[in-house]
């Protein structure tokens, strides 16, 4: 589990830090705050290590690490991802359990290799994922062809691994419990199940007999059906981390409340969840997660200046945009009905 990072001149990213991390954590703030990119940072730095050394890949951890923050960022050189200032560099470190911490800087002249500063991070065996805001399962022959054969910018490096890691075939045999719980609640929620048929090489959504294509799915159906399969594949296991950008997209309030009891339930088997978010209902639901459970659930928020800083749901919802235009409008109402 990542317990703490740093992060400095990174994109939109003057300075942020977090610390004392927990099995959930929220990310919250206004439109180019760099939610995303907080995200992505993190991301590129834990999967970096997770490809490294795996199957037959030959590249070792400097080549891994620089061809991810490149094809995640798509700059057409690292070095623009400095924030513009004199003498600026940037740096990120990230530190997981047992102290073990990977760090790495550059600067603005910095072409594509990327070496780290520190990195005693152990071999990890678990898959972590970038889930965005949108499905990929319409466009994974697209993402795939522009990824890995053009190797052209457009879908970045996180939608690539995204559509590689759900073509593993579900797996057969008793999964853990949890997960099978959290399999059966969210096919529960659609009703159904999203299937990849790989000789014919496209996605099904199936509803008891009948099937139908998955470009005629709703949006939210196939956002679900993502974590679904990644689940029955067993691509995500307990050490996984988890980042999603935007869980709300194309879901109503009810079913955003379900989807985040599901991700509480994996976040208790070890799964660590990522969440960055502009939406009432999550800030909401996850402090009454919170509340009821008495759970340390770390919020990081950048204000209006772009400076950040920490908060704990566990001791209230914290002083933000998103709640305080929710009250705004309320008052709104109240002065308009009373005339």
């Amino acid at each position: 589990m990542i317990t703490s990072f740093d992060i400095k001149n990174f994109g939109p990213l003057s300075s942020v830090q977090g610390e004392n991390l927990g099995k959930l954590n929220l990310v919250i703030g206004g439109n180019s705050s760099g939610k995303t990119f907080l995200l992505k940072a993190l991301y590129a730095m834990i999967r970096s290590q997770e490809e490294t050394g795996k199957g037959e890949d030959p590249r070792d951890f400097v080549e891994v690490l620089s061809d991810k923050l490149f094809w995640t960022f798509q700059a057409d050189k690292l070095g623009d991802l400095v924030q513009k200032g004199v003498g600026n560099r940037l740096s990120a470190s990230v530190t997981m359990q047992n102290n073990c911490t990977l760090a790495y800087e550059f600067g603005p002249d910095t072409s594509r290799k990327v070496s780290p500063l520190h990195n005693n991070l152990p071999r990890r065996e678990a898959n972590s994922i970038f889930l965005p805001p949108k499905e990929v399962l319409t466009l994974s022959k697209v993402i795939l062809k522009s990824g890995l054969q053009d190797k052209a910018f457009g879908f970045d490096a996180t939608y690539v691994d995204l559509v590689l890691a759900l073509q593993n075939p579900t797996q057969r045999g008793r999964n853990y419990d949890a997960f099978s719980r959290s399999r059966q609640q969210l096919e529960n929620m659609f009703h159904g199940k999203i299937e990849y048929l790989a000789d014919a090489e496209k996605w099904i959504y199936k509803k008891g007999n009948s099937r139908f294509s998955v470009n005629t799915t709703a949006e939210g159906i196939k956002k679900i059906a993502i974590l679904d399969t990644l689940l029955g594949n067993r691509f995500l296991s307990p050490d996984s981390v988890v980042f999603i950008d935007e869980p709300e997209s194309a879901l109503h309030p009810m079913a955003i409340s379900q989807l985040l009891d599901i991700i509480d339930q994996l976040s208790e088997t070890g799964i660590q969840f990522f969440l960055a978010s502009h939406s009432y209902f999550v800030v909401k639901k996850l402090y009454l997660i919170a509340l009821s459970q008495k759970k340390h659930l770390p919020v990081l928020m950048a204000d209006q200046q772009g400076n950040w800083h920490q908060e704990d749901l566990l001791n209230g919802i914290p002083d933000n945009e998103i709640i305080n235009e929710s009250i705004r409008l309320f008052d709104q109402e109240l002065e308009v009905s009373l005339g």
